[in-house]
């Protein structure tokens, strides 16, 4: 991570085990994940200061009933300090078991900015008549200033206040491999947020930063698939990172 710019100063070192996960890929490259927590050493909200939110725009942070007093502790703090805060629903599986908790948080007019797949946003309306990315899009919308559904190879729906855009997928038409695409969809997203750009071309570099992971196996961007991102993005004249431009 130090080696790819990232400030890790803040970063919790403990003695004991690892969280574990197994990813399943299949013949089209969709994937599920199977992790075990259970033993893992973990951040706890006690441990959280303000100065760790200081100098930050956005605090990232990814549903999951295990952390949720970590993640209630780090909304308080990151909102003390004037950031934004991103959730992504994480998984379908979360979203039907912990649903509760998940609408206290969307309610509380804390999370600005969330993401979801066509699984959990499915999963999100499940006991509505209209359950398409469409509708869970206006869903989280009413919560949400910024409210993103991805689609997989058919790209992605985005809202924010009365706009709304969809955007198609960028890359190879049959996935190897789509660990880490929503992750990487993410970033891209943010990395836009930043930098200013509209919400379509946010969009734009969420699909081209998502769709740049599935051409290999595994949920590293490879050097070559990276040099393909920045070419996709140059190609739609999307604003590069300032690295680039020097």
């Amino acid at each position: 991570m130090t080696f790819n710019g990232v400030n890790v100063s803040c970063l919790r070192k403990k003695k004991g085990h690892t969280a574990q996960c197994i990813c399943l890929v299949d013949h089209s490259g969709n994937r599920t994940m199977r992790p075990c927590l259970s033993n893992a050493v973990k951040v706890q909200a006690h441990e959280l200061v303000r100065e760790d939110f200081k100098g930050s725009k956005w605090l990232v942070l990814r549903y999951a009933i295990l952390n949720l007093e970590v993640i209630q502790a780090a909304i308080s703090l990151a909102k003390q300090e004037g950031l934004l805060v991103s959730l992504d629903l994480a998984s379908f599986e979360m979203v039907r078991k912990f649903k509760a908790p998940l609408m206290k948080l969307l309610e509380s007019g804390n999370i600005d900015l969330c993401f979801a797949n066509e699984d959990e946003a499915t999963e999100l309306l499940r006991d509505e008549h209209n359950a398409d990315p469409v509708a869970a899009v206006e869903f989280l919308a009413k919560y949400c200033k910024w409210a993103v559904v991805t689609l997989g190879h058919n790209g992605c729906i985005a809202k924010h206040g009365k706009q709304m855009v969809r955007v198609p997928a960028i890359g190879e038409a049959k996935a190897i491999d789509a660990t880490g695409a929503g992750d990487l969809f993410a970033s891209g997203f943010l990395y836009g947020m930043v930098k200013g750009l509209s919400l379509e071309e946010c969009c734009k570099v969420g699909a081209c930063s998502g769709g740049s992971v599935t051409r290999s196996l595994g949920g590293e961007v490879t050097l070559e698939n990276r040099q393909w991102m920045y070419k996709q993005m140059q190609i739609r004249d999307l604003r590069m990172p300032d690295v680039l431009c020097k």
